[in-house]
């Protein structure tokens, strides 16, 4: 597992995990600022979504630099070919509204592809930004970016753990290694697993063998909270397992 940069953005008043072009591995907000997380009733095309979430932020009065974070519907997993030409539209549109750093993506992501009702084409699911915090004691809000089977920084089919494999064998190995992705992402962080308050796990296979020993011997306390099973696969093809985490004080509905 690759080691950890956190870089600040100012502009954006949070922290992020140095991540791949696409996209940062994780977000915390920066002391005096939480994040706030918002779901969309239904997901709109990206194009659309993203001007929603533009107004939205505006409406608020908050810039689109406090952009922190999106969670995307595809209407099927990519190949690899196809998911690098969708990560070059996809950060344009970042460079094009300034919210780069550095010529570095801050924005950390999900992006999954539901089994059920899948989207017509990429479509914005859910979105985090900051707002002003008005307590200095408020616990940290962050989200950790999806992670499926493929080894950190790397995007080919090389990097996939136990590829072409879906045996209990192949997905608990699989399930271990994104665990321990989401362990070093919190920990690059400055967060524990105890301060997790939801955990998000994507998969079109069965979860509940690997939920005793693999996800809540880790989760500890946070267990408490359960877990959210999205019945979707990851965004490439040959990935099977996904996860993210997050924490924050409010969540809105659109």
């Amino acid at each position: 597992m690759r080691g950890v940069m956190v870089i600040d953005n100012a502009r954006g008043n949070y922290h992020f995990l140095k991540g791949i072009r696409p996209y940062s591995s994780g977000v915390v907000a920066a002391h005096g600022y939480e994040i706030v997380h918002v779901t969309l009733a239904a997901p709109l095309a990206f194009e659309s979504g993203f001007h929603l979430l533009a107004r939205h932020l505006a409406g608020v009065g908050r810039p689109l630099q406090a952009l922190c974070a999106v969670e995307l519907r595809s209407p099927c997993p990519f190949s690899f070919e196809v998911f690098a030409e969708f990560n070059t539209g996809y950060f344009r549109t970042l460079a094009d509204a300034d919210i780069l750093v550095d010529d570095l993506n801050p924005v950390a992501r999900t992006n999954v592809a539901p089994k059920m009702y899948p989207p017509v084409e990429p479509s914005l699911y859910a979105f985090s930004y900051t707002v002003p915090c008005p307590s200095s004691e408020v616990r940290p809000t962050f989200v950790v970016a999806g992670a499926g089977e493929l080894l950190e920084g790397k995007l080919g089919p090389e990097a996939i753990v136990r590829p072409n494999e879906v045996s209990a064998d192949a997905l608990c190995e699989k399930a271990v290694y994104v665990m321990q992705c989401m362990t070093a992402r919190l920990q690059g962080l400055g967060i524990r697993w105890d301060q997790v308050g939801v955990v998000n796990i994507y998969t079109v296979h069965d979860i509940f063998p690997l939920l005793p020993d693999i996800v809540f011997e880790r989760l500890g306390p946070t267990g408490r909270h359960g877990v959210c099973w999205h019945y979707a696969r990851p965004p490439i093809v040959g990935l099977e397992y996904e996860m993210d985490v997050r924490s924050v004080r409010t969540e809105l509905h659109l």
